[in-house]
């Protein structure tokens, strides 16, 4: 059993905005403080063969990289053993991802921002939860590899009653940082409904 409690507490979740060359953008900001070494945690991130133990299947060819029957995209930056950023382009549309590793108490911190254009329609339907949730289950995997566990059946698991009480936890934890950021609570509120429902079979994102 996963203590779903304990893992949606560990992370901090932060939604704000930024602004780009071709306008505003919002971002969404996913971190948590792993008991392992800068060096470890990066290898953990970007060795493919490391990666599919936690995640899917990722192919690195030179600067570009494609995961297994989601996004793929363009390696911007790459800056090892601290981080990286890259275009994420998934579904006709392109946003842009940045991780941080930085050395903190209790081991490394990890971060990633998520960026996107402020006119992007799942945020305007689903809010920081349309990506935001998919991060938590990412990290959720991450944690279990790094304390010498693993999810047997990530996809069987997610449809369980354990991991549908983990997405509508992370869910209404993105509710609430959007709220902390400004949104109105009953739209913030309207839109994690949406989330919750397209990830647990109740509605598409």
């Amino acid at each position: 059993m996963i203590d779903v409690v304990h893992q949606i507490s560990a992370v901090r979740r932060v939604v704000g905005s930024r602004v780009l060359e071709a306008g505003e953008a919002r971002t969404v900001t996913i971190g948590r403080t792993y008991d392992t070494t800068l060096e470890d945690l990066w290898e953990a991130c970007t060795d493919p063969e490391r990666i599919r133990r936690w995640f899917v299947p990722v192919t690195i060819e030179g600067d570009h990289y494609q995961i297994e029957g989601n996004a793929s995209g363009t390696i911007q930056r790459c800056d090892p053993p601290k981080g990286f950023s890259a275009t994420w382009e998934y579904g006709g549309e392109v946003s842009w991802i940045e991780l941080r590793l930085t050395p903190a108490e209790g081991g490394t911190r990890f971060e990633l921002v998520h960026i996107a254009h402020a006119d992007d329609e799942k945020w305007a339907q689903f809010g920081p939860g349309a990506v935001g949730v998919g991060w938590d289950m990412m990290i959720l995997g991450l944690s279990l590899h790094l304390s010498g566990g693993m999810m047997a059946d990530p996809m069987a698991w997610s449809a369980s009653d354990e991991g549908r009480d983990y997405v509508t936890r992370s869910s209404v934890a993105w509710r609430d940082a959007s709220i902390a950021a400004g949104t109105d609570p009953d739209a913030a509120r309207e839109a994690a409904d949406r989330t919750t429902a397209a990830y647990t079979g109740g509605g598409e994102a």
